[in-house]
């Protein structure tokens, strides 16, 4: 089966909102956690790249769902911004998360579901430890452990 078709497959069980959700989800997580804030001095670009080598980390996952996430944002070919992607809410975020998690849990198959969620939540994870990476003898910024936690908290992961 080729990859294509694969990702066609695995979004059959979603409607379109649900399957937007989900494709755009690890793009938001990136553009609020690489946001410049305080006690945050690092570039957001280095940040964002590593959200995207986080993403693209993806394609090589053991689940289904995330391989097809992965191929619907990598076919977004034709250079549009995703719906939902823009300054970032950090509100707008979790709620999102939340919201992913309800949908995870009607209609994917507990481990991708489970695989889902943590991957995401890496995403956030490698974003910012490339941003407290900029910031000498420091482990995590504050800021970022904070991110971390709600994030993880509004992805059922705590």
């Amino acid at each position: 089966m080729s990859e294509r078709s694969e990702q066609v497959m695995i979004a059959v069980g979603y409607s379109a909102t649900e399957w937007e959700l989900l494709t755009g989800l690890p793009g938001r997580v990136i553009v609020v956690a690489a946001r410049p804030g305080p006690g945050r001095a690092y570039s957001p670009v280095a940040a964002g790249l590593a959200g995207l080598d986080a993403v693209a980390a993806g394609r090589v996952f053991d689940s289904d769902l995330i391989r097809a996430v992965v191929a619907a944002i990598y076919a977004r070919h034709d250079g549009a911004s995703e719906a939902g992607v823009g300054p970032g809410d950090p509100v707008d975020l979790l709620a999102a998360c939340r919201t992913a998690v309800r949908v995870l849990e009607r209609r994917a198959d507990p481990a991708d579901s489970a695989a889902y969620r943590q991957w995401v939540q890496s995403v956030g994870a490698r974003v910012c430890r490339t941003a407290s990476a900029a910031v000498p003898d420091v482990a995590l910024a504050p800021a970022d452990r904070r991110f971390l936690d709600r994030l993880g908290g509004a992805l059922a992961l705590r």
